[in-house]
């Protein structure tokens, strides 16, 4: 009923949000001669900050219909090629001669409640080098449940499946969560001798191992049994969405815990807004747009998927402890030998500690150690790690790299295993 009365609230609101964006447009039209002055400006700050805070923001796009290449601007298509109930694969295709060869690089975007366009950066730092793919994971509020159900397992045969579709030589790189379930399907893989295993496996800010350092995130999760995560935040979907009656962890619940982790720095920034609106301080004001319309954008999450993270990385550690299991068989990371291993952290990273993401390295004792390395980027938080002009310049530079370096097919050569503000340590 808590989510059904959510949307009702919602519905309700409609009015006054189409009220409010109506006045604020009125003030703002240069006709108006009191939208010339601090009053006018004011009025119409205050009536956008109202309906951009009680909107529900819709899924964003990508945008990325260029890139630069030798200095030279490329146009780029994007397409799904691959689609499933649950998720579709985008190729950004870039429109180049024949024979123009760049690794190929599959993205697993995170499914943790942002959808995968929180990646718009990370695309477009790795498109002037790399063949770009993304896991673009569907909101579950808008999948039928006859469509039947998506669980921990099913998100592992899902990067399976998108291996063995983009075939050999593909490198594959998790951000943050789906770093667990990639381990496992490369671990799977690997342990079946498949010959589409990907080249090199580049794991960036993610829970491996949340025993070390743990973080806020990780301590809530912990000191809860699974039955309060099953009685408080899984929710059915209300009528009359697509997923009518499927069990989710909500969208909106979840962008509540994003929100009240740094509610100050929000309040402040939503301040500032309304101030640079009122100054006419349109590229302060359009920044604050553009990050809001991506961070305000959530979706939900399957219920059984979302049980069954947390219990598996949160609570019961069981990729670290040698006890995780897919489709009733165990996940041994031990058999990964020839898929080369990087990982990348933050310094400063609040969501995923570090060295959590580290212990994928002691997990994978037999991959070699000219094929593998870690590098702890200093002064970047979470979203650091896959974002911004230190990933752009340090980290992305590296992930190519690596995927150059250990390419199939390509003569190996040795590299340098940990590295820390591009110096080796």
């Amino acid at each position: 009923m808590f989510y059904q009365l959510y949307e009702l609230n919602h519905a309700a609101m409609a009015p006054f949000r189409a009220t409010a964006d109506a006045m604020r447009l009125a003030y703002r039209n240069p006709l108006n001669p009191v939208a010339h002055t601090v009053v006018g400006r004011t009025l119409a700050a205050g009536f956008e900050v109202f309906e951009r805070v009680t909107r529900r923001y819709g899924k964003p796009e990508f945008g990325l219909p260029f890139t630069q290449i030798g200095g030279r601007p490329v146009a780029v298509k994007e397409q799904v090629v691959w689609s499933r109930p649950f998720c579709n694969l985008i190729h950004f295709d870039r429109q180049l001669p024949a024979g123009h060869s760049d690794p190929k690089i599959v993205l697993v975007a995170p499914m943790s409640g942002h959808y995968a366009t929180l990646l718009r950066g990370t695309v477009e730092a790795l498109l002037p080098g790399a063949d770009v793919y993304i896991t673009d994971w569907i909101d579950a509020r808008m999948v039928p449940v006859t469509d039947g159900a998506f669980d921990l397992d099913d998100y592992i045969d899902y990067v399976i499946d998108i291996l063995h579709y983009l075939g050999p030589d593909t490198h594959v790189v998790a951000v943050c969560q789906p770093s667990v379930p990639v381990l496992a399907a490369v671990a799977v893989m690997e342990a079946n001798g498949d010959p589409l295993a990907p080249a090199t496996m580049t794991l960036m800010g993610g829970p491996i191992d949340t025993r070390i350092n743990p973080t806020a995130v990780n301590e809530l999760a912990k000191n809860r049994p699974l039955e309060w995560f099953r009685d408080n935040v899984i929710m059915n979907v209300p009528w009359p969405q697509p997923g009518f009656m499927r069990a989710v962890y909500p969208g909106f619940l979840q962008l509540s815990g994003f929100m009240s982790m740094n509610l100050d720095r929000h309040m402040i920034a939503h301040k500032d807004f309304f101030v640079n609106l009122v100054k006419n301080d349109g590229d302060s004001a359009e920044k604050h747009r553009d990050f809001y319309d991506e961070y305000l954008a959530v979706m939900d999450l399957t219920a059984e998927f979302y049980l069954q993270t947390v219990e598996t990385v949160f609570i019961r550690h069981a990729l670290p402890t040698g006890e995780m299991t897919h489709r009733g068989k165990p996940v041994n990371t031990t058999a990964i030998r020839n898929v080369a291993l990087l990982t990348v952290e933050g310094e400063n990273d609040d969501i995923s500690g570090v060295g959590q993401t580290r212990a994928a390295q002691s997990l994978c004792p037999n991959i070699p150690e000219a094929k593998r390395m870690h590098y702890l980027q200093p002064d970047v938080g979470h979203y650091g790690v896959f974002n911004g002009s230190r990933f752009r310049k340090e980290i992305a530079p590296r992930i190519l790299a690596f995927a150059n370096e250990h390419a199939r097919g390509k003569k190996q050569s040795a590299v340098k295993g940990v590295i820390k503000g591009g110096r080796s340590a």
